[in-house]
């Protein structure tokens, strides 16, 4: 595999802000950029080819001027552009299998904190072992939807104590290890259905919450020793994990989640938490698969 980071651009202000993303993460990776365009244009058009020509050229100018200004922005960043044919999300798969990872533009909503991915977005998800980062466009000035200034810019980190998460983790401490950065790693948890009173939820959290801790510690101490340079914050507290990430997130550099290849009659399915997080959290995130 030729080491490089991905960026899709499809024109929109969210696939500007994914590549300057990328051209920033290849700088710390010290590997090149690879701006890539996908497009798979209706072949019942009127003039086809015609239409099929001016897409194209629509397609070069694209890359080609997004490349120049961030060569204008990072001189010393390697860049190269390829425009791919076929299907989006097959042909935005693909090319992440050569690539150390794909990072594309989400659309937040105007009122709500959040990604719109589409099916694009989440078919190359689910279609790729590469890990995808999700960025969205920076909000106006004054919005009080992005980081105050002076914010901490962890890394944040979604664990589940219960399985093996070993390329999540990796993912996770090489990326704050890269930035200079804290690792945050949460796991979220519930308790038993079965206790009612608040007398009873108290003592059961009093017991559980040790042995959770625990199984927190000991599923991070070998990449702690690994990783020695990484200071890492561990918290068990009681909640649903993907609300717990998305409030942890507000001021993070950068979260990261798990997917596992569950498929449904429905198709490909990413799992609740990794959904919840993609789609209501305003810091990029990057979505590892695991099994």
């Amino acid at each position: 595999m030729s080491r490089h980071v991905t960026a899709g651009l499809d024109g929109s202000p969210q696939s500007t802000a994914a590549a300057e993303w990328a051209a920033r993460e290849a700088l710390l990776r010290e590997v090149p950029l690879r701006l890539v365009h996908a497009d798979e244009w209706p072949v019942w058009t009127a003039d086809p080819e015609v239409r099929a020509a001016v897409q194209r050229r629509w397609a070069d100018q694209l890359l080609t001027g997004a490349a120049e200004q961030l060569r204008a922005k990072n001189p010393s960043l390697d860049i190269t552009t390829r425009r791919l044919s076929g299907r989006p999300p097959a042909a935005l798969a693909a090319e992440a299998a050569d690539a150390d990872l794909l990072v594309l533009g989400s659309r937040g909503l105007s009122c709500v904190m959040g990604f719109v991915l589409g099916s694009v977005g989440m078919e190359t998800i689910t279609a790729t072992e590469a890990p995808v980062v999700l960025v969205r466009a920076p909000k106006p000035p004054g919005t009080g939807q992005d980081p105050p200034a002076g914010a901490s810019r962890d890394v944040v980190v979604g664990v589940d104590v219960h399985q093996s998460c070993d390329p999540l983790l990796e993912f996770a401490f090489d990326e704050a290890a890269r930035r200079g950065a804290r690792l945050r790693a949460l796991h979220g948890w519930s308790l038993p259905p079965i206790v009612r009173d608040a007398l009873a939820l108290e003592e059961a959290e009093l017991d559980m919450a040790p042995d959770i801790a625990h199984r927190l510690a000991e599923t991070l101490a070998p990449w702690k020793r690994k990783y020695p340079s990484v200071t890492v914050v561990e918290r068990t507290p009681v909640g649903a994990p993907s609300q717990l990430l998305v409030q942890s997130a507000d001021d993070a550099d950068l979260v990261v989640v798990g997917r596992r290849g569950r498929r449904s009659r429905l198709g490909a399915r990413i799992g609740p938490v990794a959904h919840a997080v993609i789609h209501h959290c305003a810091s990029p995130v990057a979505v590892v698969a695991h099994h």
